[in-house]
């Protein structure tokens, strides 16, 4: 098990979007997808883009240097199965959101 590290709050991210955090030097791109929360490694494992930046549809961030998609559930390519990024564990208590990063 992981250290757990609050991240935000649940109105600090509408549904649909994406942002960049930087917690314990990780740098986490954090999604909304209809009120689920989603944490995947930020950094695009083609060219260093910023995921967290990226545009999300349906579960799907869109990298925006190159184009590159993830699942943001799984951290998978829908496209490649072989690409991919870390995937971390959220979990929201009350209004709080908390992040699982590995020790």
């Amino acid at each position: 098990m992981g250290q757990l590290y609050k991240i935000g709050t649940v109105r600090d991210l509408a549904p649909g979007e994406g942002k960049v955090i930087e917690v314990d030097r990780h740098e986490i791109a954090l999604f909304n997808v209809e009120g689920t929360f989603y944490a995947l490694n930020n950094i695009c494992p083609h060219r260093g883009g910023p995921l967290g930046e990226g545009f999300l549809e349906e579960g799907i961030v869109t990298c925006p240097w190159h184009g590159w998609k993830f699942d943001v559930t799984t951290g998978v390519s829908p496209k490649n199965p072989r690409a991919q990024v870390a995937s971390f564990p959220v979990k929201v208590e009350g209004e709080d959101i908390y992040v699982e990063l590995p020790e």
